[in-house]
C-alpha cells in the first residue's frame, strides 16, 4: 500500500482511484458538498465488483448510527472481496464522533472508511483530528467565490464538447449562485435539450430551457446602470418590484455592491490594460469593457457615495429606519439615486 499523503487535492485523489490506489480511511470535509458526493460516487461505483457489493458496499448515515455501530461495522472482514466499503454519510451528525478514534488509530487493512463531514469543520485541536492526520486521506472541498463560476461552468460544458457564451455563464451564475450541485443539474439539462453543441449555448438558451429571464435580471440591470441606459434600468426596477419573490431586494443590493465595488477598484489601477484589469477585477476579459464604460459614467468620488448608499438601502430593506416604504418602492427610490 502507498504511503498517505494526508490533505490531497481532488485531481490527485481521483487520480489515485483510478488507478485502484485505495487507503484505509478517507475524510471528506468541507462546505462545498458537490465534490464530496462525487468523489464518494465515484468510490462506490468502482472500487466492488456488482457481486461484490452485495455484501461488502455498507452505506451508514450519521443521524441513524452511533460511532460504537459504525466501528463494528468496519471491523467485519468482506466476504469474497479483497475489501470491505463503509461509506459514513452526514457524519457531522454522528453522536460521539469523537469515539471513532479508536478505530481510525487502528484501521482494519481490508476496510476502506469513506467518511463524509459535510458543510462544517472538525476541531483540528481534536485527537481525532490528529488521528486523521496520521491515518487518513482527507479531502477538504471548498465553496467557490462567484466570480470563479462562470470560469467553472464553461470547463464543465468544455468536458462534454459544450461551449457557453461569456454572458449566458455569467446569466447562470446570477441566477444560481455558487451552488455547484444545482448548477451541474441546470448544465445536464441543457445538455439533453440542446443535443447540438456546434454553436455556443447562448442567453437565449438559457432563458427557452431554464427559465431565467435574460432582460430582466440583475446581470441586466447593472449593465443598465452602468451604461446609464436610465429606461432599461427603470423597466427592469419595475420588473422587480412586481417580482421581490424571485428577484428579493437584498440579493440585487447585494451584487450592485459587488458590481459598484469594482468599477471602484478599476478607477484605482493605474495600469487599465485590459489583462491586468481581468486579474485586479477577477472576471472575464469578456466584461472589462462594461467596467471600461461604468468607469467613464461614474467617477471615483460618485462610486463612492453609490456605495454609500447601497449600505443605508441594504439596512432600510430590512426594517431599520424605515417606516413604510416596502422593497419595491425603496429599489426605485435608490435606482433614481444611483443615475441621478
Amino acid at each position: 500500500m502507498a504511503s498517505i499523503h494526508n490533505i490531497v487535492s481532488l485531481e490527485q485523489l481521483m487520480k489515485d482511484l483510478q488507478n485502484k490506489i485505495y487507503y484505509p480511511i478517507y475524510f471528506f470535509t468541507g462546505d462545498e458538498p458537490y465534490y464530496i458526493d462525487k468523489v464518494t460516487d465515484f468510490i462506490m461505483q468502482n472500487v466492488l465488483t456488482e457481486p461484490e457489493k452485495a455484501f461488502n458496499q455498507t452505506v451508514v448515515y450519521g443521524k441513524d448510527a452511533d460511532a460504537s455501530a459504525v466501528t463494528n461495522t468496519a471491523r467485519r472482514f468482506p466476504m469474497m472481496s479483497n475489501y470491505q466499503l463503509v461509506v459514513l454519510k452526514e457524519a457531522q451528525e454522528l453522536k460521539n464522533f469523537d469515539d471513532l478514534v479508536h478505530y481510525v488509530e487502528n484501521p482494519l487493512k481490508s476496510t476502506i472508511l469513506v467518511i463524509n463531514y459535510k458543510y462544517k469543520s472538525l476541531d483540528k485541536r481534536k485527537k481525532i483530528y490528529k488521528s486523521l492526520q496520521e491515518k487518513a486521506m482527507i479531502y477538504e472541498s471548498k465553496k467557490l467565490y462567484e466570480n470563479k463560476i462562470p470560469e467553472w461552468i464553461t470547463t464543465n460544458l468544455a468536458k462534454r464538447k459544450y461551449r457557453i457564451e461569456p454572458k449566458a455563464a455569467a446569466l447562470l451564475t446570477e441566477f444560481l449562485g455558487n451552488d455547484l450541485s444545482r448548477i451541474a443539474n441546470e448544465l445536464d439539462k441543457l445538455v439533453i435539450v440542446l443535443a447540438d453543441n456546434s454553436k455556443p449555448i447562448t442567453a437565449s438558451d438559457i432563458e427557452n430551457n431554464i427559465g431565467i429571464s435574460k432582460e430582466f435580471n440583475n446581470f441586466e440591470l447593472q449593465n443598465a446602470l452602468g451604461t446609464r441606459d436610465i429606461l432599461k434600468a427603470n423597466q427592469i426596477i419595475n420588473y422587480f418590484a412586481d417580482n421581490q419573490k424571485n428577484n428579493p431586494m437584498v440579493q440585487t443590493i447585494s451584487i450592485l455592491y459587488l458590481y459598484f465595488s469594482k468599477i471602484l477598484i478599476y478607477h484605482s489601477l493605474s495600469d487599465k490594460s485590459r489583462n491586468n484589469a481581468t486579474a485586479s477585477l477577477k472576471i472575464s476579459p469578456y466584461f472589462v469593457p462594461q467596467y471600461e464604460i461604468a468607469a467613464r459614467n461614474y467617477s471615483a468620488s460618485k462610486v463612492i457615495q453609490i456605495i454609500s448608499l447601497l449600505r443605508d438601502y441594504d439596512i432600510k430593506s430590512k426594517g431599520f429606519g424605515n417606516a413604510s416604504a416596502g422593497p419595491g418602492d425603496l429599489l426605485k427610490e435608490l435606482c433614481f439615486k444611483i443615475l441621478h
